[in-house]
């Protein structure tokens, strides 16, 4: 097993984030209701959109706080000993794409914000379909087992 070029905490929860992301992300359409899920002891809470969408909140808090601290650490030093992988770059340029989108749909949801219907779906497709090409992108990686966003220079 290779040594990684960054601390392995930040790999693992950077994919609970992400994982717990796309989960809330989910469940925000009523696909909790529709499969019931909300049937499950303990799960009816899936149903709640308003918990599921302060949830989703919450883990995009940590998500920001971990590309926060990764870009940090590569502008002061990781710069200098790692490179980012092909597949790393592609993931790199999805997941700005999708903070960008969530940002988008974060001020659209705030009091007093009106926006164009043309536009607010343009944001909601763009952040969905970024999404899926993020796991998308992810799925391939780790099937040519090329998963780490950077390596050694």
């Amino acid at each position: 097993m290779r040594a990684r070029a960054y601390p392995v905490w930040i790999s693992r929860l950077f994919i609970f984030s992400v994982t717990m992301l796309a989960v809330t992300g989910m469940l925000q359409m009523p696909l909790a209701t529709r499969y019931y899920l909300t049937e499950v002891p303990g799960l009816a809470w899936t149903g709640d959109f308003f918990i599921v969408h302060r949830l989703h909140y919450l883990f995009a808090a940590l998500l920001l706080f971990i590309v926060g601290l990764a870009v940090t650490n590569w502008l002061l030093e990781w710069r200098d000993r790692l490179a980012l992988t092909p597949f790393g770059a592609a993931r790199a340029a999805i997941l700005g794409g999708l903070i960008v989108s969530g940002g988008l749909r974060v001020y659209r949801n705030l009091p007093g914000v009106t926006l164009d219907p043309a536009f607010i779906v343009t944001i909601e497709w763009v952040h969905l379909v970024l999404a899926m090409a993020l796991g998308a992108a992810a799925l391939a990686a780790l099937i040519r087992k090329s998963s780490a966003y950077a390596g050694p220079r």
